[in-house]
């Protein structure tokens, strides 16, 4: 995750392409090395976005000619070094998309912030009755699995059945999530003495012949 403080920083330096004179942008980098798998030493890059630059545009026919593929080269500079280098590209949108924006990262940050501390009031949470931050991490995709599985198990626990509509209207992606997410809900309203209609889906008592909402008979 991007350092908000180390980005704002990076973006307030100014360097240039010394092939267009064009100010670099600062992007996040790409999550490996294209070239030795082993990464770039740093988060960010400063790159040359200038399609109208003279290495952008003079390489394309030159990687055509000797490797026989579509391919380009953009000015690339790594923060602390004091002279950049050209990097294959596939296209012109490469980086285009990852250019820096300082809410974004804050807002990441700030997300991240908000899930360390959720995360800390697991070991009291039962106690006190306090479903908030079970619920704030399980239904965050952005979250850590290990953390939203912790929550899904402590769920069960408090014997809160407000928690079920947004459990059942979130559309969980990790398969091993849901999975959990499915053995925690009968968990939860067998501890609540309650059950789920088959028919209506609507949560009823455990021991209902007929359920209340749509009078279905359940024997």
């Amino acid at each position: 995750m991007l350092d908000y403080d180390a980005c704002r920083k990076y973006i307030q330096e100014e360097h240039y392409c010394p092939h267009c004179n064009t100010r670099l942008s600062c992007c996040e980098t790409p999550p490996f090395h294209v070239g030795d798998g082993l990464g770039w030493g740093s988060d960010v890059l400063f790159i040359c976005l200038n399609d109208e630059c003279s290495l952008f545009a003079n390489s394309w026919a030159r990687f055509e000619e000797q490797y026989g593929h579509s391919s380009a080269c953009r000015y690339m500079l790594v923060p602390g070094e004091p002279k950049g280098s050209a990097m294959m590209v596939q296209g012109k949108a490469a980086f285009t998309g990852s250019i820096i924006d300082l809410d974004v990262v804050k807002a990441q940050n700030q997300r991240h912030a908000d899930e360390l501390d959720y995360v800390a009031q697991f070991d009291t949470c039962v106690a006190e009755k306090n479903l908030e931050p079970l619920l704030k991490v399980l239904l965050d995709d952005k979250a850590d699995p290990k953390s939203r599985k912790r929550a899904c198990d402590l769920i069960p626990k408090l014997k809160d059945l407000s928690c079920l509509d947004a459990i059942n209207n979130h559309k969980f992606t990790n398969k091993e999530l849901q999975y959990c997410v499915n053995i925690a809900i009968p968990q939860l309203l067998k501890a609540c003495f309650k059950k789920e209609c088959p028919y209506c889906k609507e949560v009823i008592k455990a021991q209902a012949k007929v359920c209340m909402h749509c009078n279905k008979d359940l024997d």
